[in-house]
């Protein structure tokens, strides 16, 4: 009979199943196992998730659930099991999601689809280790704490030990190492830092290890209490979060004493950044003859470490081939398995000493193309005498990202260096001004293809192309950024202008407002076959494909086969229908998931409506996959 009451009070029906928000983490949730449910929107990178398949419990729950496969960004239910902490959490892009690597954490979970388990019962009803629920409505009473039950045990409350002749803070100070002396720089700070690490309070001890005299005793230290104990020491400074390499010169000219130098100034960058999963990560490339990583994005997940690792690095020698240095960051640094998160600008800083002795601007332009912003650093640069034998006159502005001085920096003698730090950080971690990062406004190569059939009128022909330049304004147009192109079709088609054929925002809104209008017949499915031979087939490799067709009425010919020619060829299609366009049509024409790629509008005059969706759609799409 008691067993019979006791399933019955814990037995979850479909109703019941608690509702948790995309930001609670599975280490405030204190029940071992249960099945909660997942809004919709959880795929957003501000929900961070750490680790693959088996998640960090300082993680989103609902993305990890993403992350792993067991639900997409429309929500549901899942199952959440809790597991022993790892000893490290490899991050992974999976299912629009980006996660970050971890080092051990005190508890993990797992994910899996909300099939209640035969003979498992289900809390209706979570436990969680703040004094507020996340999901508490308003007056409704929370639980106390109560230490996570072992798998498989009857769950017991836990008593404070009772302590005979020392209080708890004695017993907290005679078990815990002394604190150990400050690392702490004079070097002055971009901005106010963190408290940093804990010298001697009770969330320095890795307290979920077997053997830990606290534990054993039975006592629940005061951080346990609540979720501070669960969080890192630092996430970093998400106000500057870049991914950020540095090219140092390691060439044989020049010598010793500078190449310290070089090292001290970035010790000094480490010291001043705050480096962590959540802000700006760094890593090293050396170049001589040719490059070589010293240590990735992902190597190091504190300024700490990162000062360590860089008192390490030891001269390679060699020529200042900067330019193969370039190159190689650009083929092989900014990868997912190196550590780039993709929701972060990447930014590469090359220190020249006087001059490269091979070319940069053709590897720069290609680094910038990927969405690399480069900077330049030039330490005492090519005398008179020396100018004769620079292999390419005025390489820095040819390589950096724009000429505008933003992008590079000339330091008079090397013991000048570190007065660079400041102004440099303050230009990288003003991600507002990385213009050269690959974003979903600098990145595509758009092709609009523009029904000018008889039913459209002169009129409506106008109110298109106003939608057409509204479109393309919000994007930052030039030769290496966002390029636009326009094809007009009636039975005929013709290509109103190329990606190649303007470079500036202000040339493509007069080239669209000179477009005059055709009028015939409609054939859709030709039109869509001409664009892609006649504007994607000239689209750069690294750039975003994006068709965006407008229509007012049915086709004459066949879309299916253009529109899958098109999807398959990796051009994004957007339909946008007016009028008399078929809606059906529009969804076959549209990449999948049609909802997302194809509109109905009734009446031209209300074409403008749709530019805010167009627009957040495309963006939405870029940044839920990796950047390079």
């Amino acid at each position: 009979k008691v067993l019979m009451v006791f399933t019955q009070r814990f037995k979850v029906v479909e109703d019941s199943v608690p509702q948790i928000n995309c930001d609670v983490k599975a280490g405030k949730i204190i029940n071992p196992e249960f099945v909660v449910k997942c809004p919709a929107g959880c795929q957003d990178p501000k929900y961070h998730v750490y680790g693959t398949d088996v998640y960090a419990s300082y993680s989103s729950v609902c993305g990890a659930a993403i992350h792993s496969g067991v639900l997409d960004n429309s929500g549901g239910k899942i199952l959440v099991r809790k597991v022993a902490g790892q000893s490290g959490y490899k991050g992974s892009y999976a299912n629009g999601v980006q996660s970050l690597s971890l080092p051990r954490w005190r508890e993990s979970f797992v994910v899996s689809e909300g099939k209640p388990q035969k003979g498992v019962t289900y809390p209706s009803a979570l436990t969680y280790s703040s004094t507020k629920s996340p999901a508490a409505k308003a007056g409704e009473p929370t639980k106390a704490y109560q230490k996570p039950p072992v798998p498989g045990t009857t769950a017991q409350p836990v008593t404070p030990l009772q302590l005979t002749g020392a209080t708890a803070t004695e017993v907290t100070l005679t078990s815990l190492p002394k604190p150990s002396p400050s690392t702490g720089s004079t070097t002055s700070s971009l901005r106010p830092q963190p408290v940093g690490h804990r010298s001697w309070e009770l969330g320095e001890m890795d307290l979920w290890q077997p053997g830990s005299v606290l534990l054993d005793a039975g006592f629940v230290p005061k951080e346990e209490l609540s979720t501070q104990s669960l969080e890192p020491v630092s996430q970093g400074d998400p106000n500057c979060k870049v991914d950020l390499s540095f090219l140092i010169d390691g060439s044989s000219s020049i010598g010793k004493r500078r190449f310290r130098i070089q090292k001290q100034f970035l010790a000094d960058v480490a010291q001043t950044l705050d480096i962590g999963p959540g802000g700006p990560l760094m890593g090293v490339v050396q170049y001589g003859d040719n490059p070589a990583a010293q240590f990735s994005l992902r190597t190091h997940m504190n300024s700490r470490d990162l000062k360590t690792a860089i008192d390490k690095i030891t001269q390679r020698g060699g020529l200042s081939n900067a330019g193969r240095a370039i190159s190689y960051v650009t083929k092989n640094f900014f990868s997912k398995a190196n550590g780039n998160r993709g929701s972060a600008p990447n930014v590469a800083v090359v220190i020249v000493d006087g001059w490269p002795t091979d070319k940069v601007e053709e590897a720069s332009r290609l680094a910038r193309e990927s969405g690399i912003n480069i900077f330049f650093i030039t330490v005492e640069g090519a005398t008179e005498n020396e100018k004769q034998y620079v292999t390419e006159p005025n390489f820095s502005n040819k390589a950096v990202c724009r000429t505008n001085g933003f992008y590079s920096l000339n330091v008079q003698s090397w013991f000048s260096l570190r007065k660079t730090v400041q102004p440099l950080l303050k230009r990288v971690c003003d991600t507002d001004r990385l213009a050269c990062s690959k974003t979903c406004w600098n990145s595509a190569d758009i092709g609009f293809v523009i029904d000018g059939s008889s039913s459209v009128g002169t009129g409506n022909f106008r109110t298109v192309l106003q939608f057409v330049a509204n479109i393309s304004k919000e994007f930052e147009i030039s030769e290496t950024d966002t390029r636009v192109g326009a094809v007009q079709y009636t039975y005929e088609q013709r290509l109103e202008f190329g990606f190649d054929d303007y470079h500036t925002k202000s040339d493509i809104l007069n080239a669209i407002k000179r477009v005059g209008y055709w009028s015939g017949g409609t054939s859709t499915g030709a039109a869509i076959n001409y664009a892609l031979e006649q504007l994607f087939k000239k689209s750069k490799p690294n750039k975003r494909k994006l068709m965006i067709l407008i229509t007012d009425g049915r086709s004459y010919d066949d879309v299916r086969i253009p529109a899958m020619v098109a999807h398959h060829k990796g051009v994004t299609t957007y339909a946008i229908g007016v009028a008399w366009a078929a809606q059906d049509e529009l969804e076959v024409i549209a990449t999948h998931p049609a909802s997302d790629h194809s509109f109905f509008v009734d009446e031209f005059d209300n074409l403008y409506k749709f530019v805010p969706k167009v627009i957040q759609n495309i963006c939405t799409e870029f940044n839920s996959q990796p950047r390079n």
